[in-house]
């Protein structure tokens, strides 16, 4: 039986995907990975892809039952940080204060009790300075780099897979313009989602 293979999280994940068959459509980086696996190991993997735009981690936990645990996925993937710190600043709070490291754990927790086999692959959140960072981009920055700094914690604690992506995006822009790798800063470019694919398989295949 192919195992199965769930990409989770916000527009980053859902990358204008399909809501009417898993994995049909989608410009992001599931697909790339999807593509690249389904290559190299043909009938091994099934893959579902449920980001959703505009998602925050209590989103995900919000749907945790319909959209990770009722697919009793192998490997779950997931990728959420950025958009709790986007809220934070339109509510005037301070973004390092945020209530995401409470809702991954239990995230992580739940799905752990439900699917006490499941790998979990944590992403590191990320972002560059674009069109839609650069107005509270100090503010920004100090938050995602916070909830990067929550989310390995979180890899630590519960022993799972982390895809560390905030310097991997940093030293990409030094490579060449940030807006190479995300439209606008939040976002992935084609070459921008690569790099996600890239260092996903690189921790994915570790094992």
């Amino acid at each position: 039986m192919a195992k199965r293979i769930l990409f989770q999280g916000d527009s980053i994940t859902d990358a204008g995907r399909s809501r009417d068959h898993d994995m049909w459509g989608g410009a992001g980086y599931p697909t790339l990975i999807a593509a690249e696996l389904g290559y190299l190991h043909p009938g091994t993997y099934e893959f579902f892809n449920r980001g959703i735009a505009g998602n925050r981690s209590i989103d995900v936990l919000a749907r945790i039952e319909t959209d990770i645990i009722d697919l009793k996925p192998d490997v779950l993937s997931l990728l959420v940080g950025v958009n709790d710190v986007g809220q934070d600043i339109k509510r005037a709070a301070d973004a390092s204060a945020g209530t995401y490291g409470i809702y991954l754990d239990l995230i992580i927790s739940q799905v752990k009790k439900a699917i006490p086999d499941i790998r979990i692959i944590l992403l590191e959140p990320f972002l560059l300075k674009g069109s839609e960072t650069k107005k509270n981009w100090a503010a920004l920055r100090k938050g995602v780099e916070k909830n990067a700094a929550i989310a390995k914690e979180t890899a630590q604690k519960y022993n799972l897979e982390f895809v560390p992506l905030l310097q991997a995006f940093d030293d990409a822009a030094k490579r060449f313009k940030p807006s190479c790798w995300l439209v606008d800063g939040v976002h992935p470019t084609a070459a921008g989602s690569s790099l996600i694919a890239r260092e996903w398989i690189k921790v994915f295949t570790k094992q």
